[in-house]
C-alpha cells in the first residue's frame, strides 16, 4: 500500500475527532496540560539548579526533539531536511555558543549548513534546494535562537539571568490565557489564532510587566522599573512567537507540532515564544544588569 500524500494526510488528521476529555474554552486539556507543565518545570528547573552545564544538556535534548519535530511538521509540505546533520550541528552550536560565545555560535551554524548540503547532495540532486532550505530555516528557527539561551548561561549570574528570562515569558503565556479565558472578545488574528484576543494581549503585557518588575531587583539587582520595562517588551515578542508558530502550523494543515507533551502538544508548542524571547532578554541583561 503506497503511503498517503501530505494533502491526504492533513485531510485525514482534519476529519479525525478530537480525543476525549475536559477542556477550557481556550482549548486545552487543563488538568493533563497542568500534569505536564508541572513535570517538564521540575526537570527544566532541577537542571538549572544543580550546575548549568546540566542545563546545557537540557537545551542540547530540546533542539534534538525540536528539530525532529519541524522536520516532521514540514515533511507535510513536502520539504524534507535531512535530520542527521541538522540535530547534528543544533548540538554544536548550543555547545559552541556556550563555550565560546556569539561567533562560535555562527561558525557551527554555517559548517552544519554546509554538512546539511553535502548530506543531501550525496542523496541525489532532485529537490536538493529544497530540502536544505527546510534545514537552513530549522537551523535558524530555532537552533541559532536557542543557542542565545547557552550564552545567557555562560554570563556570570548565568543561571539567575535563564530563571528571569523563562519567568517573564511564562508569565505571557499565563496572563494571557487568563485575561483571555475571563474576558477575551475581541480576537487578535483570527486568521492564525482565533482563541487568542487582544485582552489576552493585555493580559500578557500586565503580568510581564508585574513579573519583571518583581524579578529583576531580587535576582540581578536592577531597578524595578527596568524589570517592567523588559516585561512590557517581553510580551509582544512572546505573541509574535505564539502568532509566526501558528502561522507554519496552518500553512502545513496541523494542528500541533506533535503530540509528545500530553496536554500541550508538541516540545515546538511551549518553545515558540521562548526561542523568539531569548535574544531579546539576552541583550537587555546585558544593559540591566552589565559584567
Amino acid at each position: 500500500m503506497t503511503e498517503p500524500q501530505p494533502a491526504t494526510r492533513r485531510a485525514i488528521r482534519a476529519a479525525a475527532p478530537a480525543a476525549a476529555g475536559p477542556s477550557s474554552r481556550a482549548g486545552r486539556n487543563l488538568p493533563v496540560a497542568i500534569a505536564s507543565g508541572v513535570v517538564l518545570g521540575a526537570g527544566a528547573a532541577g537542571a538549572l539548579v544543580a550546575h548549568p552545564v546540566a542545563f546545557v544538556v537540557v537545551i542540547c535534548v530540546a533542539m534534538v526533539i525540536a528539530v525532529w519535530e519541524m522536520r516532521q511538521a514540514l515533511s507535510e509540505g513536502g520539504l524534507f531536511a535531512p535530520f542527521a546533520p541538522v540535530a547534528i550541528g543544533a548540538v554544536s552550536m548550543i555547545v559552541a555558543a556556550y563555550v565560546r560565545g556569539a561567533e562560535a555560535l555562527v561558525f557551527a551554524a554555517a559548517l552544519t549548513l554546509v554538512a546539511t548540503l553535502v548530506w543531501r547532495v550525496a542523496d541525489g540532486l532532485a529537490g536538493a534546494v529544497r530540502d536544505v532550505g527546510a534545514g537552513a530555516l530549522i537551523l535558524l528557527y530555532p537552533c541559532l535562537l536557542a543557542g542565545f539561551a547557552a550564552m545567557m548561561l555562560a554570563e556570570p549570574q548565568g543561571q539567575w539571568r535563564i530563571f528571569v528570562f523563562i519567568i517573564i515569558t511564562i508569565a505571557s503565556d499565563i496572563g494571557g490565557y487568563a485575561f483571555g479565558v475571563l474576558l477575551g472578545k475581541h480576537p487578535m488574528a483570527p486568521k492564525l489564532s482565533p482563541k487568542k484576543s487582544w485582552e489576552g494581549f493585555a493580559g500578557s503585557v500586565i503580568s510581564c510587566a508585574l513579573v519583571g518588575a518583581i524579578a529583576i531587583p531580587l535576582t540581578l539587582d536592577g531597578p524595578w522599573w527596568q524589570g517592567a520595562v523588559l516585561g512590557a517588551l517581553v510580551a509582544p515578542v512572546a505573541t509574535i512567537g505564539d502568532l509566526i508558530e501558528s502561522s507554519l502550523k496552518r500553512n502545513l494543515g496541523i494542528k500541533d507540532m506533535s503530540n509528545i507533551i500530553p496536554g500541550h502538544g508538541g516540545l515546538m508548542d511551549r518553545l515558540d515564544s521562548l526561542v523568539l524571547v531569548v535574544p531579546l532578554v539576552w541583550v537587555a541583561l546585558r544593559v540591566i544588569a552589565p559584567h
